[in-house]
């Protein structure tokens, strides 16, 4: 089954994607805690804005990123983990 690059994730309630100059680095803030995203997640994450679908992002990814191979696999595997670990809803 391939992974349906039409729907939009949109950041869960409560979840916000904010860079963290404590951290130097992109974070996902929820109750709980924090996510500190390494550079591909956070080139991924700041795309998220629950109008985009995953082809759109996949697509702004790949004109900042000419030539990374299996650039849209990689994005795909981000938002299944994000989703499994409900970091984002899909629609």
């Amino acid at each position: 089954m391939s992974f349906d690059r039409t729907l939009v994730p949109a950041w869960r309630r409560g979840y916000r994607f904010q860079f963290e100059p404590a951290q130097n680095a992109h974070v996902l803030l929820y109750p709980e805690g924090m996510i500190k995203l390494n550079e591909s997640a956070a080139a991924i994450g700041s795309l998220i804005d629950g109008q985009r679908s995953v082809a759109e992002i996949v697509e702004l990814l790949d004109q900042q990123y000419p030539g990374v191979p299996e650039l849209g696999e990689d994005v795909e595997q981000f938002m299944e983990v994000a989703h499994a670990k409900h970091w984002i809803e899909l629609a």
